[in-house]
């Protein structure tokens, strides 16, 4: 997965890191905080998302200008490219239909549309609209 850390950072930039990282290995990779700077309100044993922004230093609701912060909570993910731990973090997903979802795009090639979502057991018409505007493909 790739990940920009900014902000108060050694060394700021986009950096590769392995599926299952967390925000501590995102900050550690860059070279860890500046000197005199706090981690403060990041949750360093969070789980990244691929393509998101770490923004070290930063105080709630703050980011780097030009380029907003990543929030897991809001974050858009991709069908045919989220991992079993990103998807485990949609409402009402959890290690079972998380591994339904990706077997089911794994068995036809990936989704073609977010609609195909109904067509895995166990997402039912209340759990499709819930997951439907947090999802894309």
């Amino acid at each position: 997965m790739t990940v920009h850390v900014a902000g108060k950072i050694r060394e700021p930039g986009v950096y590769l890191l392995p599926s299952g990282s967390r925000v501590a290995d995102a900050v550690t990779a860059a070279g860890g905080v500046s000197r005199g700077a706090s981690t403060g309100q990041l949750n360093l044993a969070r789980r990244l998302i691929d393509g998101e922004q770490i923004v070290v230093g930063a105080t709630q609701g703050q980011a780097v200008a030009g380029s907003p912060a990543a929030d897991p909570a809001t974050a858009i993910l991709d069908l045919n490219t989220a991992t079993a731990d990103q998807l485990e973090q949609l409402p009402g997903v959890g290690e079972v239909l998380a591994a339904r979802i990706i077997e089911f795009r794994t068995s036809r090639g990936g989704f073609t549309t977010v609609d195909q979502l109904r067509e895995v057991s166990g997402i039912g018409s209340r759990r499709f609209e819930e997951i439907k505007p947090k999802v894309r493909v």
